[in-house]
C-alpha cells in the first residue's frame, strides 16, 4: 500500500493542484497533459463499464471520472471507444526483439504496453559461451552482445534501446543451468547448486520477477523437482514469483501438474502455468479436469494459475521434433548425430513412437508431417521453406519427411521453427472463460517492415488480445469485456507484482490503450501472418503516445520493469 500512496502523492505533487468536488468534477483550474474524453471506461478489475473521462499529468493517471471542464495540453476524444489499461503480456519474447526493432509494433497495435518474458532460458546472465551460442542470431539482427548480467540487460534498455513498451523479464533455471553446467543430462553437483543459487539470487536483487522454467526443452528438461525447488526458494526469498512450461502438456499432464503444485508448496511460491493447454488428440477434452486440479490446489492453500494464447496451434523450434536424447548435450552434438546414419534410423523410429513417455513426441502428436508448418528460418538460403508443412516439403526434397526435418535442422543449425497443430478449439475456450486463466503472446514482437519482418512467424505474435475481444468477446460471447480486460491488466499485473500497473486508478502509471469495439479484430492468419490487427486507436505508454489514430509513433517511453527483489 505504501507503494500506490507514494505514486499517487508524486501525481498529486507534480500536477497542478488537482481538486475533486463532491458531484466528481474537478475545479476549472485543473490541467493535464493528456485528457482522455467521453470513454467507455473499463478499469481493469472487472467492474462494469462507466461512461467517464481521464486525465493524465505526466507517467501517471491522475484523474478518472466526469472531468467536464478540466484543461489539457492534448485531448483524446474517445467517444464510442473503450478506454482500458494497456494490456499485459504475460509471455511476450520480446527480450532480444525489441534490440532488433525498438517500435515493438505488433504489439503495440494490439494494445499491448507492458511484456513478460524470460521462458526458461532468460536474456541475462550469460557467459562468453553462451554469448557465442546466440552469436549467430545477434549477427544477423546486428545486434551487438554487450550484456552479461540483468542489470546490464536492464540499463542498456532504459538507457540506449528505448523501447515503445515496458519490458520485465524472470530469470530462467534453464538458462542457469546451461551457465554452470551446460546442456548435458546429469544432476546438478552440490558445488554447481550453490553456484546456479547465487546465480539466481544475483537476477533477483538486479531485478527479475522471480524464477522460470521450460521443461519441455534441453536443458530444463534435465532439472529434477527438487534442483527447481531449490532455485525457487531462492527467488521466493526476494519476493519473487514461479513461472512454468510445464514438463508434460500431453499424456502425462496431471503429473506435472502435481509437479507445479509440489514446488509451490515445498518453496512457498506463488506459480502459474505458461500457455495452459492439453496437447494432441488423445488429450483433448482434458481441459475441464486440469482446471478442476487448478481449483482443487488453490482451495488447499496454493497460490497457482495459469495463462493462454488464444490459438489450436503451437510454435516452437523444429528440432523439439527431434526425441530428447538427441538433442542433449548442445548443438555440435546434435548435429553430429544427424549427420550418422544409424542414429538418424533410431531418431525416426523414435519420433514414430505412439507411446514415448520420457518426451513430449510433439512430431507424433501433430500427426506427423501433415501438422507440422516452417514458420521461420535464419538462413536465407531455407526461406522457400517457410509456410509450408514437412509433408510437403518431404515430397518436394524427394524423402522421408522426418529426414526433412534432420536436414533443416542441420542446415539451419537449429535456428528454424515451426508451427505445430495440438489443440483442440472447446479446450482453447473452456481455458478461456475460466477467471484462473490470463492472456500472454508466447511471440516476440514482429514488424511488417524492416528486420523483423524477413521471416514468417505465428499469428498470436500479431493478434492474441484483439482475437479474444472480437472473436471471442463481440461475435461470440464467451466471456464479457470487463472480465476479458480484467485478465488482460489487473490479473496479468499481480501475478508479477506490479504494483503500478493493470488498473485506470489515479496514481497509477499511464499505460493506456483505447479501441474500438465494433472493429477491434486480429488479421493475421497462419498462411499470410504478417498483419497487425486492427481496431486498437490509440496507445499510450508512460504517458506518451505510441499508437495514435492506429498509426504507430516515434514515441519510445518503454522501460525496464524491475522486481520485488531490487534493492
Amino acid at each position: 500500500m505504501s507503494v500506490m500512496r507514494s505514486a499517487l502523492l508524486t501525481v498529486l505533487a507534480a500536477s497542478v493542484s488537482l481538486t475533486v468536488v463532491a458531484s466528481g468534477q474537478p475545479a476549472r483550474s485543473s490541467r493535464f497533459d493528456v485528457l482522455i474524453t467521453n470513454g467507455r471506461i473499463v478499469d481493469g478489475t472487472g467492474s462494469p463499464w462507466m461512461r467517464g473521462d481521464v486525465g493524465i499529468v505526466g507517467d501517471r493517471i491522475a484523474a478518472v471520472g466526469r472531468l467536464t471542464g478540466a484543461g489539457a495540453a492534448a485531448t483524446i476524444d474517445a467517444t464510442n471507444l473503450v478506454v482500458a489499461p494497456g494490456f499485459i503480456d504475460l509471455l511476450g519474447q520480446s527480450e532480444f526483439n525489441v534490440l532488433v526493432d525498438s517500435r515493438a509494433a505488433s504489439k503495440i497495435t494490439q494494445g499491448v504496453t507492458t511484456e513478460v518474458t524470460g521462458e526458461g532460458s532468460s536474456i541475462a546472465p550469460v557467459n562468453d559461451r553462451l554469448v557465442q551460442e546466440a552469436a549467430p542470431s545477434a549477427k544477423h539482427f546486428g545486434v551487438a552482445q554487450d550484456w552479461r548480467t540483468l542489470d546490464d540487460y536492464l540499463r542498456r534498455l532504459g538507457e540506449r534501446s528505448h523501447p515503445a513498451i515496458n519490458m520485465a523479464t524472470f530469470v530462467g533455471a534453464g538458462g542457469i543451468r546451461n551457465y554452470v553446467i551446460g546442456k548435458d543430462d546429469r544432476p546438478a553437483t552440490a558445488a554447481e547448486l550453490e553456484r546456479m543459487k547465487r546465480l539466481v539470487a544475483e537476477a533477483m536483487e538486479q531485478g527479475a520477477l522471480g524464477l522460470s522454467t521450460s521443461l519441455q526443452y534441453v536443458p530444463d528438461r534435465f532439472a529434477s523437482t527438487d534442483e527447481i525447488v531449490e532455485l525457487a526458494k531462492v527467488a521466493a526469498r526476494y519476493g519473487g514469483v514461479y513461472f512454468t512450461h510445464q514438463r508434460s502438456e500431453s499424456s502425462r499432464i496431471f503429473e506435472s501438474l502435481d509437479e507445479i503444485f509440489m514446488i509451490a508448496e515445498r518453496a512457498g511460491i506463488p506459480a502459474e502455468i505458461w500457455h495452459l493447454k492439453a496437447a494432441y488428440k488423445a488429450n483433448f477434452g482434458r481441459m475441464p479436469e486440469v482446471l478442476r486440479r487448478l481449483e482443487a490446489a488453490r482451495a488447499r492453500g496454493l497460490d497457482v494459475t495459469a495463462n493462454q494464447y488464444p490459438y489450436t496451434r503451437a510454435s516452437n523450434g523444429l528440432d523439439a521434433c527431434l526425441p530428447l536424447w538427441a538433442r542433449e548435450g548442445g548443438l555440435e552434438k546434435m548435429i553430429a548425430r544427424l549427420n550418422d546414419a544409424s542414429e538418424r534410423e533410431r531418431i525416426k523410429k523414435d519420433m514414430a513412437d505412439s507411446a514415448a513417455i520420457t518426451w513430449e513426441n510433439q512430431w507424433y502428436g501433430a500427426g506427423g508431417g501433415d501438422g507440422v508448418m516452417i514458420a521461420s528460418v535464419l538462413n536465407p538460403d531455407l526461406r522457400k521453406w517457410e509456410g509450408m508443412t514437412l509433408t510437403e516439403i518431404g515430397k518436394a526434397m524427394g524423402k522421408d519427411p522426418r529426414d526433412a526435418v534432420m536436414d533443416l535442422v542441420v542446415a539451419d543449425r537449429g535456428e528454424s521453427s515451426v508451427i505445430i497443430s495440438i489443440m483442440d478449439e472447446t479446450d482453447v475456450q473452456t481455458a478461456l472463460k475460466h477467471p484462473l486463466v490470463g492472456v500472454g503472446t508466447d511471440s516476440g514482437a514482429q514488424a511488417e517492415d524492416g528486420k523483423l519482418s524477413e521471416s514468417n512467424s505465428h499469428p498470436r505474435a500479431w493478434g492474441s488480445f484483439p482475437r479474444i475481444l472480437g472473436r471471442y468477446v463481440r461475435e461470440q460471447h464467451l466471456l464479457t469485456l470487463e472480465e476479458a480486460i480484467r485478465k488482460m491488466t489487473s490479473k496479468a499485473a499481480s501475478r508479477v507484482h506490479l504494483t503500478d500497473r493493470g488498473i485506470l486508478r489515479p496514481g497509477m502509471m499511464a499505460d493506456v490503450t483505447i479501441f474500438d469495439p465494433a472493429s477491434i479484430r486480429d488479421v493475421s492468419d497462419f498462411g499470410d501472418p504478417k498483419h497487425y490487427s486492427v481496431g486498437v486507436r490509440h496507445v499510450l505508454v508512460n504517458g506518451r503516445r505510441v499508437v495514435s489514430d492506429g498509426v504507430i509513433t516515434s514515441e519510445r517511453p518503454g522501460r525496464p520493469l524491475r522486481g520485488p527483489g531490487t534493492k
